[in-house]
């Protein structure tokens, strides 16, 4: 990757992603959270940033025989190169980024055409050490970003019964709109 894309693809990622209007309770599953981002794909593309464009979910690759599965393929128009985000409802752990690494090698292999820049990937862990991440990329040739995602919701649940619904408050307006005619 030329050092203006590189630069680009940096700028385009960010840390943490807030994905608080996903409906999620306390024990999370990765398949949850998944099943969650489709569910509210315009929301994910708007935190993700401009130029994403959703490819697919649980995209399958052929590799030696095997069926491999990535969470979610998008295409960046800006970039012109495909991008695999891998969730993880967990802290990041070192062998997930030998998983992004064979995924990327694949996609550039099988999807990629002359005309795209190199895959890029992102995982997006619950969590991540700082130290291990560096460690578990240092020497990587592949572009990898790893992100954390926040579930926290704007409103506190402890705040949320105390505050009026949509509903009282579009009667409340309509109400005051009718009493200024």
């Amino acid at each position: 990757m030329t050092a203006p894309q590189s630069e680009l693809a940096r700028d385009t990622l960010k840390n943490p992603y807030k994905l608080d209007f996903l409906d999620l309770g306390e024990k999370i599953l990765e398949r949850d959270i998944e099943q969650q981002l489709i569910k509210h794909i315009t929301s994910f593309l708007l935190e993700l940033g401009k130029g994403f464009s959703f490819v697919g979910q649980q995209v399958g690759l052929k590799i030696d025989d095997q069926d491999f599965y990535i969470d979610f393929l998008f295409y960046h128009i800006k970039l012109k190169c495909y991008v695999v985000i891998e969730l993880k409802a967990m802290e990041f752990k070192a062998e997930f980024a030998g998983k992004i690494n064979l995924y990327l090698s694949a996609v550039d292999d099988q999807m990629k055409t002359e005309s795209d820049n190199p895959t890029i990937g992102l995982l997006l862990c619950k969590s991540k050490s700082e130290i291990i991440a560096e460690y578990a990329l240092r020497g990587t040739t592949q572009p990898i970003g790893i992100a954390q995602y926040d579930l926290n919701k704007a409103i506190p649940d402890e705040l949320e019964p105390n505050l009026p619904t949509i509903e009282k408050i579009e009667k409340e307006l309509n109400a005051s709109i009718k009493g200024d005619s």
